[in-house]
């Protein structure tokens, strides 16, 4: 077969086709004139298909050897076949099952007796056990539309790697817009198989998933963690196509995360991946290091929630399925956040196997029941453990705790060692410790990951952070405002007169430099910011000078809390790091279900007080009176059956009323 006459872009393709199979032992092929039939290069009967069946059969024979011909040609033809009316994302999350877990084979035994096995498809403890090749120039044809792959990756004859390549002088921008989101259109069923998407151009080079917007590409940059980073074609090579790289990447850091209401496809960043692994390696020496793992610190904005789901997922599934992870926290939001995150991902579901604490006895119970995740507050370690009276002495217990510096001192702190005597420890934190923090040192250990804000702000996962003191800038600094009103407050009350009338006649000037219409809309900006950064956080109550104000700054919240999350979306659409997006979109989902109330006492002929100030009391108090509406999925609880609506204070304490 001829190749085509060398461009640029055939050049960079070649390069890497070449280096794949010289430096990273990957066969490699030449398909531009591929013919077609069992005896053909690639074995295809046709253009139209992107498994190489030949090749898939025969290493699922190899893997599972001893069973009858049907039992292969089942688990091919599960493999292959796919539903026309499932997504792409769902076709491809399916499809990544079986290649991962297995295919559920039923055939008869050489008794006649019907039989179940789960064939394995990839050999992941052995990589070198499978069949790695690389094919340039191959032809696939879609209902409509014929397209050229550059180049595209096979392990045992499933297509998991997708590499578009332009040339030099070409950003890697219009591999995506012009070929990779241009063949997911045309020819979607490349990639039901798909594990990772490569765009290069011979110098630059980033990798993502199959949801992936351009932005979320990331670049490989280090083989190891201490290495100070390159941004090069063969280090991504190295990093991500080096069989046993690539293998523990398909096997290991994938996620598929529902959490935001829309299943996004997570692929491991190069940080996570190297310091993932380096945590495992701490827990296969966790008896050498007297159960002290380490601190891994990786920088806020990092995506340290999806490193915890990679690193349990990891550990239960290479080294063994009966590990117990406890994830502790101290803040309520951090529990949420991190609880959402592994059911996002599907690893727990609390509502049909409890696995958050509700109390410290409740905690108790969970621990001796063997459950794979518990999520709890470091504050429910509440009860006294007496000696021999532990919650579990299994070894096989790990202690994952975020903010970990923040945890370990005090009676909570040891109550929780009294209780899990022989558990390990690892510390996530996304501060680095003081130098003098000895404490955290002695539970932990010192740091088993790195990765610090310098270096996530020149790998673009995270933006620079800068100091801005904005208290003057807001222009709301009252002086010494609240000394004078307690001054003044303490001498009316002792003359024992109308003190609110008083105190509005002695701070008359006060009141209206308070109430300033500049200064209530600084004040309303800075409380939607603060308070949609700090989501989760539990529920905010703002307190005003009178109700006129209190009315007023309901609407210029809500005005500027609708802002927000118009500015959160554009973040969201613009944001460069995938699993940022989904905390994002999270956060969205989490404001627009908020909701707000005035509650102020009544008082006669308030309906003209307010509209002196063309504002409408009147929802308010319709509010106030009536209650609010409850939420379809409160209406559920036992507790609420046959309500509708609650009380304004009833609806406040509720933890779940949004």
């Amino acid at each position: 077969m001829t190749p085509t006459p060398y461009t640029e872009d055939t050049l960079v393709q070649q390069t890497t086709a070449e280096y794949l199979e010289k430096e990273l032992g990957w066969e490699s092929v030449y398909a531009y004139n591929e013919g077609f039939g069992p005896d053909s290069l690639l074995g295809r009967s046709s253009d139209r298909e992107v498994v190489l069946t030949r090749t898939l059969r025969a290493k699922i024979a190899e893997l599972n050897p001893g069973l009858p011909a049907a039992a292969y040609d089942d688990a091919v033809r599960q493999i292959v076949t796919v539903s026309a009316s499932q997504t792409m994302i769902a076709t491809n999350r399916e499809k990544y099952d079986l290649l991962k877990g297995g295919v559920q084979v039923t055939f008869r035994n050489t008794e006649g007796k019907r039989t179940r096995n789960r064939l394995r498809v990839i050999d992941f403890d052995i990589p070198e056990h499978n069949h790695f090749l690389c094919v340039r120039e191959l032809w696939v044809r879609g209902d409509l539309y014929r397209r050229r792959a550059d180049i595209v990756g096979f392990v045992n004859g499933l297509p998991l790697l997708f590499m578009e390549l332009k040339n030099v002088s070409k950003d890697i921008r219009v591999a995506y817009e012009q070929n990779f989101q241009d063949y997911k259109d045309t020819i979607p069923h490349l990639f039901h198989h798909n594990a990772i998407v490569v765009l290069a151009n011979g110098v630059d080079a980033k990798l993502g998933s199959l949801t992936s917007r351009f932005e979320h590409f990331h670049e490989w940059k280090r083989l190891a963690e201490d290495e100070p980073g390159v941004v090069d074609m063969e280090t991504l090579l190295k990093g991500v196509c080096a069989k046993a790289n690539f293998m523990d990447l398909v096997e290991n850091f994938i996620v598929f995360d529902d959490s935001a209401g829309k299943s996004r496809k997570i692929l491991a960043r190069n940080h996570q991946f190297l310091g993932v692994n380096r945590a495992i390696e701490a827990v296969c020496e966790r008896k050498r290091k007297n159960g002290k793992l380490g601190v891994f610190w990786h920088t806020q904005g990092s995506g340290k929630s999806y490193s915890m789901v990679f690193f349990t997922r990891k550990i239960h599934r290479k080294l063994g399925g009966n590990f117990t992870f406890l994830i502790l926290t101290d803040r309520d939001d951090l529990d949420t956040q991190i609880y959402k995150t592994f059911a996002g991902c599907g690893v727990v579901d609390n509502d049909r196997n409890p696995c958050r604490a509700a109390s410290g006895e409740h905690l108790a119970k969970l621990l001796t029941r063997h459950k794979s995740h518990v999520f709890s507050l470091i504050q429910k370690f509440n009860q006294p453990v007496s000696k021999g009276k532990a919650y579990s002495r299994r070894d096989d217990l790990i202690v994952i705790t975020d903010e970990a510096h923040r945890t370990q001192y005090g009676l909570l702190a040891d109550n929780m060692r009294k209780a899990l005597p022989n558990a390990s420890f690892i510390g996530f934190t996304g501060t680095p410790l003081f130098k003098d923090d000895e404490i955290t040192r002695r539970v932990f250990g010192d740091y088993v990951s790195t990765y610090d804000f310098q270096r996530a702000v020149e790998d673009k996962t995270t933006v620079p952070l800068y100091y801005d003191a904005r208290g003057d800038k807001l222009g709301v600094a009252v002086g010494d405002l609240n000394e004078r009103i307690a001054e003044k407050l303490e001498q009316l009350e002792t003359e024992n007169v109308d003190v609110e009338q008083r105190l509005e006649q002695e701070l008359k000037r006060d009141y209206h430099i308070m109430t300033a219409g500049k200064r209530l809309d600084q004040v309303a900006r800075d409380f939607v910011q603060h308070y949609s950064t700090a989501w989760e956080n539990g529920k905010a109550m703002l307190a005003c000078i009178d109700k006129i104000t209190c009315v007023r700054m309901y609407k210029l919240i809500e005005f500027y809390w609708n802002e927000r999350i118009g500015q959160l979306e554009a973040q969201a659409r613009k944001t460069i790091d995938e699993q940022d997006e989904q905390y994002l979109l999270r956060q969205i989902a989490w404001m627009r279900q908020t909701q707000m109330a005035v509650v102020i006492s009544e008082e006669q002929g308030e309906v003209g007080k307010f509209e002196k100030w063309e504002l409408d009391i009147t929802p308010h108090r319709r509010l106030i009176k009536e209650g609010i509406d409850l939420p379809e999925a409160m209406q559920k609880l036992p507790k609420f059956q046959n309500k509708q609506r609650l009380a304004l204070d009833d609806a406040f304490k509720e933890k779940e009323h949004p």
